[in-house]
């Protein structure tokens, strides 16, 4: 027992925690479960309120600046890096402020529930404020710019992941 209390350390509400997770001592069985689904889904909301706002910011950038001066597909296409290093530096922040453990599963998760949230948004409140329907939608886009959502939902998911990822050789 005082082997396992000289591994454990304290986070910042004074509660025991084993190395390499941010989980409390007290988080056993069925209510650590719920309460590290809590810390989640959290955790992922959180993350996609980062990417929304930084979404957000970009599109009005890009379509009342860029659109303006280039054409609207270049404009999407240019907005595409500035988005991931938003992503990017949203992902490290959610991860650095719930002190999440490097799990795949965990940070997958994170992603996931952004994924989730950022879809569950787009039908219920993009496509009605263009007034059209999801088969509408996609006839309408262009195959280049159309493409990149998908690859930026991609990215939304796996980038907590990717930003705790420790690359060693």
């Amino acid at each position: 027992m005082r082997e396992r209390e000289e591994t454990c350390s304290t986070d910042q509400a004074g509660e025991t925690t084993h190395p390499g997770t941010s989980m409390p001592d007290n988080m056993s069985g069925d209510d650590g479960r719920l309460k590290g689904l809590a810390l989640l889904l959290k955790a992922g909301a959180v993350y996609f309120l980062v990417a929304l706002g930084a979404g957000l910011v970009f599109e009005i950038i890009r379509l009342q600046v860029v659109a303006l001066h280039v054409s609207e597909r270049i404009a999407a296409v240019l907005e595409i890096p500035t988005a991931l290093l938003a992503m990017i530096i949203g992902a490290q922040w959610v991860i650095d402020r719930f002190n999440l453990p490097p799990l795949p599963r965990i940070r997958l998760g994170i992603g996931f529930v952004a994924l989730c949230f950022m879809i569950l948004i787009e039908w219920m409140l993009v496509l009605p404020l263009h007034d059209l329907s999801l088969n509408q939608y996609f006839a309408t886009q262009d195959f280049v710019v159309g493409i990149l959502p998908v690859g930026a939902h991609g990215s939304l998911t796996a980038m907590p992941l990717l930003v705790g990822y420790r690359w060693e050789r």
